[in-house]
């Protein structure tokens, strides 16, 4: 049985302000990204609180880390058992929530992280 889960990164939580770049794949979005291709804008300002009832509601998810104003969670596909990381941090500075939503494993996701961001900004309005 193959394992397409890949390893939790080390590299995720909110570090002077900032998520973890996207790795330069198609497949990961980062609401602080300046590269075109994994730009997603930030969601509006909302509570973390309000965000984990949402993301609990969607399938394949689970919130590993939560505080006050940072939401980590894995979501995993149903067929294949790929992990995508997905990080929210609000940031009180700018009043919005940063995102980051990305792939474990391989090069391309056929727009899924960006398509999941954009699912979870429709639900929260």
């Amino acid at each position: 049985m193959f394992n397409f889960a890949g390893k939790r990164p080390n590299n995720l939580g909110v570090k002077d302000g900032k998520l973890a770049p996207c790795p330069g794949t198609p497949n990961c979005v980062n609401s602080q990204s300046d590269n075109p291709q994994s730009k997603i804008e930030p969601l509006p300002s909302v509570a973390i609180a309000d965000l984990k009832k949402v993301i609990e509601g969607m399938e394949g998810a689970k919130i590993i880390e939560q505080t006050d104003n940072y939401l980590y969670a894995e979501f995993k596909t149903k067929l294949m058992g790929f992990v995508d990381d997905v990080e929210f941090y609000l940031d009180p500075n700018e009043n919005v929530v940063h995102v980051r939503s990305a792939s474990r494993l391989g090069k391309s996701d056929l727009g899924v992280n960006r398509k999941r961001i954009e699912l979870i900004r429709s639900k929260l309005t």
